[in-house]
């Protein structure tokens, strides 16, 4: 059989079910998933294996009509991944159909002048008739390449994606080893574990205030690996909240991060987390090149 390579950009809104479907894929949490919008800051690569063939996903942040720095290089990472992909797979969340959202990452994937391949996500929420109806005005109006209807939270649907993309990419070597499902350097990885720790368990719009670095990674003697991460906080009154009474909300991040860590790298970790005050983090050169954006 011909050995066939290739990267596949996957696009969307914030919170239509982007990086679930390359977790789906790869069949392991290689990107972190939360209830809330704009979770994913940088663009992460989910690699599969399927039979002769490495399909690259680059799961992107999401793109909206950004205003803010941080919110605009975020959205230019996304759609300048659709520059260098051999397929770009538009994710569109079924339940909320064309709203300003969708219209508007079809609009730039379709300037960009890359015809892409459709995926109606969280089927499971909407009738038939209406998901009918929604494939069909998309096709009629953007340059659709194919149309797959799924649910990445069950998974249903996801090995048709998976088959296609593993049909149609172009013939080629592999860039990666067949066991590797992810090219994000451990300590990049487990910043955003802790990070999506803390989204799960903050309220309102104080995660997006947030950012976690690892700051050292020691390899024990022992097998074990002690990590200790900074979690930059924009006030003291965000740092109280992260901290928490007498320190229960800081503990419990790390213990639900610590645990996730354990079981993807099946060894045991030492996690310590330092909340530190930095106002206007999301101003710094340094951040930015951290997570992979352009300043």
């Amino acid at each position: 059989m011909v050995a066939r390579c290739g990267f596949v950009a996957v696009v969307g809104a914030p919170n239509a079910g982007k990086s679930t479907l390359v977790n789906a894929l790869v069949k392991a949490r290689v990107a972190i998933v939360t209830p809330k919008v704009q979770t994913t800051r940088s663009r992460i690569l989910g690699i599969v294996t399927e039979a002769e063939t490495q399909l690259i996903l680059i799961d992107t942040p999401g793109i909206f009509q950004a205003k803010a720095r941080f919110e605009q290089a975020m959205v230019n990472s996304a759609l300048g991944s659709t520059k260098e992909s051999d397929k770009v797979m538009v994710v569109i969340d079924a339940y909320r159909g064309m709203c300003d959202d969708s219209k508007h990452v079809l609009d730039s994937v379709r300037d960009a002048g890359a015809p892409c391949l459709l995926v109606l996500n969280k089927i499971d929420k909407v009738a038939k008739e209406r998901l009918l109806e929604l494939a069909g005005h998309i096709c009629a109006h953007y340059p659709v390449e194919r149309c797959f209807m799924i649910a990445a939270r069950t998974r249903d649907g996801v090995d048709d994606v998976r088959q296609y993309l593993a049909q149609n990419l172009p013939e080629g070597p592999w860039h990666y080893p067949e066991d590797m499902m992810t090219d994000v350097p451990l300590r990049q990885w487990a910043a955003e574990v802790t990070r999506e720790s803390l989204f799960y368990r903050l309220q309102q719009e104080l995660p997006y205030s947030i950012a976690v670095e690892t700051e050292q990674w020691n390899e024990r003697k022992d097998g074990s690996v002690e990590i200790r991460q900074v979690i930059y906080v924009q006030n003291d009154n965000q740092k109280k909240i992260v901290v928490g009474h007498k320190g229960e909300m800081l503990k419990e991040v790390g213990q639900a991060a610590r645990t996730r860590m354990i079981r993807f790298m099946e060894r045991k970790v030492h996690l310590f987390l330092f909340v530190k005050v930095t106002e206007g983090w999301k101003e710094q050169k340094s951040f930015y090149s951290s997570i992979g954006l352009n300043y």
